[in-house]
């Protein structure tokens, strides 16, 4: 009488495989394995957290120009290099400026096109552009030093920017906003899905935003050339930033 015996070894042999991960041939048919790492992916909350102060600005950002034009580029460009010097000259001279503080920003000369359908494109005159981009400190005083400049001879104001020279100083404030704004959000997020808030597990700063600029137009000049006082107001600006947080959801 034959007697059948279970085939231990290979029971033992194939479980191993199978805890490794490893099949040999394809005679077993079995589901994947679900890995530790995909099963964390489903535990966890993904915010973004907003945080922003509003603080006095310490410096304005000033970009100024003068744009000449006349029938030969010399001509255009030496006419407008006499007003920029004035301007210059006025910036060091009378109202002190540091040499660091002032930069040319643009220049250009290029001619200035008619056109007819009898002569075609034509070249009509010349063009010359020099800007000033100055760096200022005494905010009281901006709206006087613009009309002292167009007075010396600048006609473009492009823009007044106001900033503050060291972002760094503000920035553990408003990342603590942002972080308890993400805090926030993941614990809303959990509620809904009846689960509980666990540690962080990621910290990413997004994003960090802060000296908005303020246009100010030609009109400036024009105002400033009829003996009327130019009144810039810095008021506040805001510093920004985002963080994106990870956190494990229990």
């Amino acid at each position: 009488m034959k007697k059948w015996f279970k085939p231990i070894g290979a029971v033992v042999i194939a479980s191993a495989l199978v805890v490794g991960g490893t099949w040999i041939g394809g005679g077993l048919d079995m589901a994947q394995p679900v890995y530790a790492d995909n099963e964390a992916q489903r535990n966890v909350i993904n915010v973004t957290g907003s945080g922003e102060i509003m603080i006095k600005p310490d410096v304005a950002y000033i970009s100024v120009g003068v744009e000449t034009q006349a029938a030969t580029a010399k001509e255009a460009q030496s006419q407008n290099a006499a007003q920029m010097a004035k301007v210059n000259a006025l910036l060091k001279d009378t109202w002190k400026l540091d040499a660091k503080d002032m930069k040319t920003g643009q220049f250009s000369v290029q001619p200035n096109y008619s056109y007819s359908e009898k002569e075609g494109q034509k070249v009509k005159g010349y063009s010359a552009y020099h800007t000033l981009s100055i760096t200022y400190r005494d905010l009281e005083k901006v709206g006087q030093l613009l009309d002292e400049i167009t007075k010396a001879g600048a006609n473009r104001i492009d823009n007044v920017r106001f900033s503050t020279e060291n972002p760094d100083q503000y920035q553990e404030q408003v990342i603590e906003k942002a972080m308890a704004n993400a805090d926030m959000k993941a614990a809303a997020i959990a509620k809904a899905a009846k689960r509980q808030v666990g540690v962080v597990l990621s910290v990413t700063q997004a994003s960090n935003d802060y000296a908005p600029y303020m246009n100010v137009s030609f009109a400036v000049a024009e105002k400033a050339s009829m003996d009327q006082r130019t009144s810039i107001e810095p008021g506040e600006i805001s510093v920004k930033t985002t963080l994106s947080v990870m956190y494990e959801m229990k």
